[in-house]
């Protein structure tokens, strides 16, 4: 590893072809400092990022490539989405996108090592696809970035060229929870069982879910996102004592980033791990937790889109909710508010594609839709009775006979 000036980069910039495509993390491990240098002497570039943050080069020239959008990429002018969930999505950096550079994001070197912190993901398998086409591996080095156990500890030798950064990481704000999505979390922490495996990411219904779960007790986290909703499950003492929560990334407050830093209990793997439905399945007991955008009468979840227009993407949600539904005693919960706005959540007929479907239930402040092992006429007359909100209820109804569905009401 040979450290250099972030401002004395050209040997590194004259090996890369016309238009190179550089492989970076996203989310709070985003390299925004190096990123940005690189910018500045490249002209056209593709950057290859998953959930890439605010102040990521987005302007004419850089075409975006992602899995799953962040706010940076919203903001990007070309962006070129990838529908894969992430167990198989380090497979594009050997096919579809393979790198002509990648950039890290790591602590600087303990004892010869590195540790790429808070996101691994499909960091592991980019700096494999870089050593087999034998292109550069450049880390930004960050005092402040934590060392997280698991798959992202490299040797220092595997970065050919550093530089060293010190600047906090990207944070992501607890959520703040009114009374609804505290019912809702009521609700969904109603199904989980002492001792279960969970899923838990990042956002509303996490941190609402987190709240009515930490009175359980022996609990276990393997997830794709460990946020602050693992860290605060783990201080109530609801979580098995001295189990290793697994995920292949960490986003959240710059408190949990702290939690995190050479902390026993945290080990981040890569996506086709912790992402696998196989070894999600082979967990008893799992229950996966997601929201949604819109939920449809024939129980079709978007997650994804507002319409025909991308806004995040498939990322884990296939995969965790296909290895839930295949665990012994596992759940796919999916929890929402029944109404944004002015419209109603749960909708006649998504209004695009959808991310999956048939999940075991459906919750919101209403009550719960039990889905699993019900007809669709009978899915539809739960997710109307029991989920919706009860102004759009009979409107619902209409819709329904519309799509050929039958869904009276519930007698009484």
């Amino acid at each position: 590893m040979r450290l250099v000036d972030i401002d004395s980069l050209d040997p590194i910039l004259a090996t890369l072809p016309e238009c190179p495509r550089i492989v970076t993390p996203g989310g709070g491990a985003t390299p925004l400092a190096l990123l940005n240098a690189l910018d500045r002497q490249l002209g056209s570039w593709k950057l290859f990022c998953v959930n890439a943050p605010a102040g990521v080069p987005a302007h004419h020239g850089v075409r975006h490539e992602t899995v799953f959008l962040g706010s940076g990429s919203r903001q990007a002018q070309d962006v070129h989405y990838f529908p894969m969930p992430m167990s198989t999505a380090p497979m594009l950096l050997s096919t579809s996108c393979p790198p002509d550079l990648v950039v890290l994001h790591t602590t600087t070197a303990r004892n010869r090592v590195v540790s790429m912190g808070i996101e691994v993901q499909l960091m592991a398998a980019a700096v494999e696809a870089a050593k087999r086409r034998g292109v550069p591996v450049v880390a930004q080095l960050n005092p402040q970035m934590p060392f997280v156990r698991g798959d992202g500890v490299l040797p220092e030798q595997a970065i050919d060229v550093a530089v060293e950064v010190d600047e906090p990481l990207v944070p992501v704000a607890p959520a703040i929870l009114d009374n609804d999505l505290i019912s809702i979390g009521e609700l969904v922490a109603g199904r989980v069982g002492n001792g279960s495996t969970i899923q838990i990411g990042i956002g509303k219904i996490p941190d609402a879910a987190a709240l009515g779960l930490r009175r359980h007790k022996d609990l276990r986290i393997w997830s794709g996102i460990l946020s602050d909703a693992a860290m605060a499950l783990d201080r109530a003492g609801a979580l098995v004592a001295g189990r290793q929560m697994t995920g292949s990334s960490l986003l959240g407050s710059l408190e949990l980033y702290a939690w995190a830093d050479e902390n026993p209990r945290v080990r981040l793997l890569r996506c086709e791990k912790t992402n696998s439905p196989s070894a999600v399945a082979a967990l008893d007991g799992f229950v996966s937790i997601h929201t949604a955008l819109e939920v449809d009468l024939f129980a079709r979840v978007n997650a994804s889109r507002f319409g025909l227009k991308m806004y995040s993407g498939t990322a884990g949600s296939t995969d965790f909710q296909f290895g839930a539904m295949h665990s012994r005693g596992g759940q796919s919960l999916v929890a929402l508010h029944s109404r944004h706005q002015d419209s109603s959540t749960i909708v006649g007929r998504l209004s695009g594609p959808a991310t999956y479907s048939q999940p075991t239930a459906v919750i919101t402040e209403n009550g719960v839709a039990e889905l699993i092992f019900a007809d669709e006429d009978e899915q539809a007359r739960r997710l109307i009775d029991n989920a919706a909100h009860p102004d759009f209820r009979q409107l619902l109804r209409s819709q329904s006979r519309d799509l050929g569905l039958r869904c009276s009401p519930a007698a009484g």
